[in-house]
């Protein structure tokens, strides 16, 4: 079975370990996210763990390898093995994510594990919001070289705007699942689908232009990837990836608070500079921080800046700023509209060059740690943010303008060695 080449996403004969009952064990995050003491221990759970070829360690020299053709080398002893079984035809692989918010809210996510095409950004179908950098992706294209083997996905947003495909995707979920895991506190359900109903949730995917959410990097070496071995290998041309509805009820993005490391600064100094922009004012001692931010963000650009001192700043955008005349917001009006572009801008550059020392940045989507270290005093300054919005994410990228670096912070990430996907003899995602 051949698939058309020109549809955007195609199901796919994926791979999957074989002993689910101990699944939790043999998956990990994708590999930006894996700090090298989470490596160890997600290794340690398993010596099949995924991230044993996801994020190889270099083999002793005697083996003559190199730490990427020991990944090759065991992705095809598991195949061998029967640790990892390949499915006989091709299928949709439905993937349900139940999590927490650090409000303690619960939330599920559905999406759907295909293959999609791997081109380039010009055909306009694939859409980034991101700059990407060469050393991530030369890593995982000399990953994907050696393995020929999508050995975990990218994250795709589709607009569905009338709601076929979240509702479609709904309906599989509401049946008990092929496989169950959990990771990272977040509960996983994994349904295979075949036949006409897989290719229905393809098409339903397929009908408009996709989104990344994460995995620039994996894209675009997926795409350098087929330019290369197109003509070898029929899988080459397309690559993992798990597609969710835009409309889905748990698609969250967090904020991504700056965390700023400084010396001298002037409070003063910096409140004349801020009030040139924006309203200011002081949380109320008493006051919920985070709720303070929604309130006061609603429908208006706005920030807290939180101090040594105890002092937290509200900060909102006054109606008449003229942004016009603010270079850097961004080429576009969607890109100049995002609250992290005018803050960035505005806020933390001023906080950076009001520093008598080398300043420093450091993120985190974890409010409270923002608060804890500039309380204990190990920090300068935070900037707590508002997040993005979906809908601000495609309008930048329809816009085919880039958001500044970490805009975005969607959550769970979609875990890896639930599925994978090898391009060799791949006909049907051809």
């Amino acid at each position: 079975m051949s698939a058309d080449s020109t549809v955007l996403a195609v199901p796919f004969a994926g791979e999957r370990y074989a002993a689910t009952a101990r699944l939790s064990a043999l998956i990990a995050p994708p590999y930006d996210v894996i700090a090298p003491e989470q490596r160890t221990r997600y290794a340690a759970q398993d010596p099949h763990n995924i991230v044993h070829v996801m994020l190889p360690e270099a083999p002793p020299a005697a083996a003559g390898q190199d730490r990427y053709a020991a990944a090759a080398a065991l992705l095809t002893s598991w195949r061998a093995d029967g640790v990892l079984v390949r499915d006989p035809e091709p299928a949709a692989y439905v993937l349900a994510q139940d999590f927490a918010l650090p409000s303690g809210e619960r939330r599920s996510r559905v999406g759907v594990f295909l293959a999609v095409s791997a081109e380039p950004y010009t055909a306009r179908r694939i859409r980034p919001h991101e700059r990407t950098h060469s050393a991530p992706k030369a890593d995982r294209l000399a990953l994907l070289e050696a393995t020929d083997t999508n050995i975990e996905s990218i994250f795709l947003l589709a607009p569905d705007d009338d709601h076929r495909l979240a509702d479609g995707l709904a309906g599989i979920a509401d049946h008990p699942p092929t496989a169950t895991a959990e990771l990272e506190n977040v509960r996983l359900r994994l349904w295979e689908v075949g036949g006409q109903e897989a290719a229905g949730i393809a098409a339903l995917a397929s009908r408009g232009p996709l989104y990344i959410a994460d995995g620039h990097h994996r894209f675009e070496t997926a795409v350098a990837y087929a330019a290369r071995r197109r003509t070898a290998l029929t899988g080459a041309s397309r690559l993992l990836a798990l597609v969710v509805s835009a409309q889905d009820p748990g698609l969250v993005i967090l904020p991504t608070h700056r965390i700023v490391f400084a010396g001298g600064l002037e409070e003063g100094k910096l409140l004349d500079s801020w009030r040139q922009w924006f309203d200011v004012g002081r949380v109320a001692p008493c006051a919920d921080r985070i709720e303070r931010l929604a309130e006061i963000g609603r429908g208006r650009t706005a920030c807290i800046v939180a101090l040594p001192n105890g002092s937290d700043l509200t900060l909102v955008l006054k109606r008449d700023a003229p942004l016009d005349k603010v270079p850097g917001l961004g080429k576009s009006p969607a890109a100049r509209a995002l609250d992290v572009a005018r803050i960035e801008t505005l806020v933390v550059q001023a906080l950076l060059g009001a520093s008598s020392t080398t300043p420093s940045l450091a993120y985190t989507p974890d409010p409270y740690a923002a608060f804890e270290a500039v309380r204990k005093g190990a920090a300068a300054a935070a900037v707590l943010l508002n997040p993005t919005r979906v809908d601000q994410v495609l309008a930048v990228a329809d816009a085919n303008d880039v958001m500044p670096p970490k805009s975005t912070y969607f959550i769970p990430k979609v875990p890896s060695g639930m599925v994978l996907r090898s391009l060799r003899d791949d006909p049907q995602a051809a």
